[in-house]
């Protein structure tokens, strides 16, 4: 089935197969599904199993689950939302998304790992599949993802303290992003590859924190014996560095919203209001999928929290 929205459906309103549908199975779609079977509302939670952070060894920050690995904080969570009667798991990617005309929407899309087809409707959706990332296209950069180099300063920064840093990046925040990691690091160098922008003004700033900027294009990075090494420009000169960050570009991990009609912001992030509403009656978004972008896994399960509250009262009707 090809991706994207189909045109809202003729057939008949009726009772839903779930009251709602959550979509992506991170720290905010579990939240999201466990509060809501726990507000007693058939929840019915979808994922394809292809987490952002997999690459990740440990999630940082999340109380009383500090260090853990980020698929066995999956693991837990979908271990609890499945303990209660109203919940369901589908393993599936989503391909399609109809609106109903009566109300409501209808999923469709491909089972995964030996799964059914999805085929279901909901009264009303949650959107929580995260991101996708894009990374500077640098040949060895995938190698160091997740270990040596991390695109969460709040996360992982802590891990990086004192060591020499690079901060790779083709965007134009860079010289905001380098200001946080300082806050571990005073060794860390700023690499633009070119493309990125840092201001005269901003590099005077960070040259006042002890923070270099290097506009050159960068050939890879590179490492021995599992561990990175430092960063090889294209005149052929390389400066050692044991880690450090990389700001990609992002947009949402799910493309069958492509045509909601949904309000997003330049990034292609949902916009949603202060409780998870997005523009579009019935449909509501928490966690990555959402400005100002990745944030850390316990914030994810706030918003998802705040979601399931806003969705269980906007079910109920009004007065």
């Amino acid at each position: 089935m090809s991706e994207g929205l189909e045109s809202a459906t003729d057939a008949p309103a009726g009772p839903s197969d779930v009251e709602v549908a959550v979509i992506g199975a991170g720290p905010a779609g579990l939240s999201a599904a466990l509060n809501l079977v726990r507000a007693r509302r058939s929840t019915l939670l979808v994922d394809s199993n292809r987490p952002r952070n997999a690459a990740t060894l440990a999630s940082h920050g999340f109380l009383t689950r500090d260090g853990l690995p980020p698929l066995e904080l999956r693991r837990l969570g979908r271990e609890e939302f499945e303990a209660y009667p109203a919940a369901r798991f589908h393993a599936a990617s989503v391909d399609a998304i109809a609106p109903l005309a009566g109300g409501g929407f209808r999923l469709t899309g491909r089972g995964v790992r030996g799964a059914a087809p999805l085929d279901v409707t909901s009264a009303a959706l949650v959107l929580a599949a995260g991101l996708v990332e894009t990374l500077p296209a640098l040949p060895s950069i995938r190698a160091w993802y997740g270990t040596q180099l991390h695109s969460c300063v709040e996360c992982d920064g802590y891990e990086k303290s004192d060591a020499p840093l690079v901060l790779l990046g083709e965007s134009d925040d860079l010289a905001e992003r380098a200001v946080l990691i300082s806050q571990w690091s005073s060794d860390l160098l700023v690499c633009t590859n070119d493309v990125g922008t840092v201001s005269d003004r901003e590099e005077a700033a960070l040259a006042a924190r002890g923070i270099r900027v290097d506009r050159r294009p960068i050939t890879d990075v590179e490492g021995a014996e599992g561990r990175m090494t430092g960063v090889r420009f294209a005149d052929g000169s390389f400066d050692a560095r044991t880690g450090g960050f990389v700001r990609p570009a992002w947009r949402a991990a799910i493309t069958a919203i492509n045509g909601l009609a949904l309000e997003l912001d330049p990034d292609g992030l949902v916009i949603v209001d202060g409780r998870g509403r997005t523009n579009v009656p019935g449909v509501y978004a928490a966690g990555d999928v959402t400005p100002p972008g990745p944030e850390q896994l316990i914030v994810a399960a706030g918003e998802g929290a705040t979601v399931a509250a806003t969705v269980n009262r906007d079910l109920l009707g009004p007065l």
